[in-house]
């Protein structure tokens, strides 16, 4: 039996934010992933795990993630890390990877966030949905609102 499953509930989640700003700009903002805390609602600390000085391809990390009385860590490795560009990252837990695509936009920069389950979320990621979050559906839109809520907080970061 696989730890993983396929499922119509597992949909490719995308938000994206017009930054009036340059790519380089941008990605000074968010290349350092141990700044989550700063701009997603769910994440409460982040740091890199034992043996990494630095955010780059290949490093690992811990975050500690909240939603109401509901706490939870999760570990992360960077699979992405191209400057000015991308940044994106793979949750060991649930197999989903997150990402950050910079591209210019005109005047500034289109920054999108994405989150992905290529080889489907694990079977533990899936019960801990319906059991805590309150099921796909309800959990999908939560995240969705604070992908919405993440990109703006960055626009404001980097605009101020």
């Amino acid at each position: 039996m696989s730890d993983r499953t396929e499922s119509t509930a597992d949909p490719i989640l995308e938000e994206s934010v017009h930054i009036a700003a340059p790519p380089a700009r941008v990605w000074e903002t968010i290349a350092d992933i141990r700044r989550m805390p700063e701009w997603s609602p769910q994440v409460e600390s982040t740091r890199l795990r034992s043996g990494f000085d630095t955010v780059d391809l290949g490093a690992q990390f811990s975050s500690r993630n909240v939603r109401g009385e509901f706490a939870w860590i999760t570990r992360g490795e960077i699979v992405r890390f191209e400057p000015s560009t991308t940044l994106a990252f793979r949750i060991l837990e649930n197999h989903a990877i997150w990402s950050f695509t910079l591209v210019p936009d005109g005047d500034g920069t289109l920054l999108t966030e994405r989150r992905e389950s290529p080889d489907g979320l694990s079977d533990a990621s899936h019960a801990v949905v319906e059991q805590y979050l309150g099921g796909a559906e309800t959990f999908t839109a939560e995240m969705r609102a604070g992908m919405r809520e993440t990109l703006g907080r960055i626009r404001t970061a980097v605009e101020s």
